[in-house]
């Protein structure tokens, strides 16, 4: 079994680095993935010009596709509509913004929402996840077992040193449902640096992956987006820097599976 995830996220359209997106365009294409999944922050200010621009290259990318929203995906200084109607111009020009869903032989891919367009908090670009909807998922369960991935916006777990948090509301309580679930990756974005952290009490094998941005909004590290390739008893992840020319292996994890 050889399952190959691009995992990319906070492309902030309106304030990308528009070599690295179309370098990152290009790559991601010979890469050839089984999935590509997007993790949110796809505009900077949730304009329609960054929709369109952001609509215009997830049809670029390789299908099938999981794309979730980010914060950044609300109207950000129109305070009316981000209190009222967050989402409508995503779900207008991307698609649905509640969850997603995608099945192969080997793998099972679920999404769920982690952005909010205001909360009962000062800091309302932080994360929240319903634990109704999350208990809702419905992981295919036929035999065998595949991989299980799923993916939001946030970080669902604290993460030491990381420039930004998640900070999500229900966070260890949806990583202790997830890990009830038997899912395998959980893949977020948001703090725009790579990262890998196993998942807690979940056993050997289960890991949370975040991927960089290809934004111009850097935070100590290259511009950079993650390819993820599973095989039989090894992920191996792989964060693709940006030079300034070309993008090349920054950071590599070889992660042990789940046992057998």
């Amino acid at each position: 079994m050889t399952i190959r995830i691009a995992h990319l996220s906070d492309i902030h359209f309106g304030g990308e680095l528009t070599e690295a997106v179309e370098a990152a365009t290009r790559d991601v294409a010979a890469f050839d993935p089984t999935l590509t999944v997007v993790t949110g922050d796809l505009t900077l200010n949730g304009q329609p010009s960054e929709f369109r621009a952001a609509a215009r290259w997830l049809a670029q990318l390789p299908a099938p596709r999981i794309v979730t929203p980010g914060n950044h995906d609300t109207p950000y200084w129109n305070l009316i509509m981000r209190s009222l109607a967050p989402f409508d111009r995503y779900r207008r020009y991307i698609g649905r913004a509640e969850e997603a869903a995608f099945d192969a032989p080997d793998l099972a891919a679920r999404s769920l929402n982690s952005a909010r367009g205001a909360q009962p908090r000062l800091n309302w670009s932080r994360g929240a996840m319903s634990m109704r909807h999350l208990r809702e998922i419905d992981w295919r369960a036929d035999p065998p077992a595949p991989l299980r991935l799923f993916a939001c916006h946030h970080p669902l777990l604290f993460l030491p040193g990381a420039p930004v948090e998640g900070g999500v509301r229900c966070g260890t309580e949806a990583v202790a449902e997830l890990v009830r679930a038997d899912v395998d990756l959980v893949l977020s974005g948001h703090v725009h640096n790579p990262f890998v952290v196993a998942l807690p009490e979940a056993g050997p094998g289960r890991w949370a992956i975040g991927a960089g941005t290809l934004s111009r909004r850097l935070r100590g590290t290259p511009a950079s987006y993650n390819t993820i390739v599973v095989g039989d008893d090894v992920f191996e992840v792989t964060a693709q820097g940006w030079t300034g020319v070309k993008f090349e292996p920054f950071q590599t994890w070889r992660l042990p599976t789940r046992p057998a």
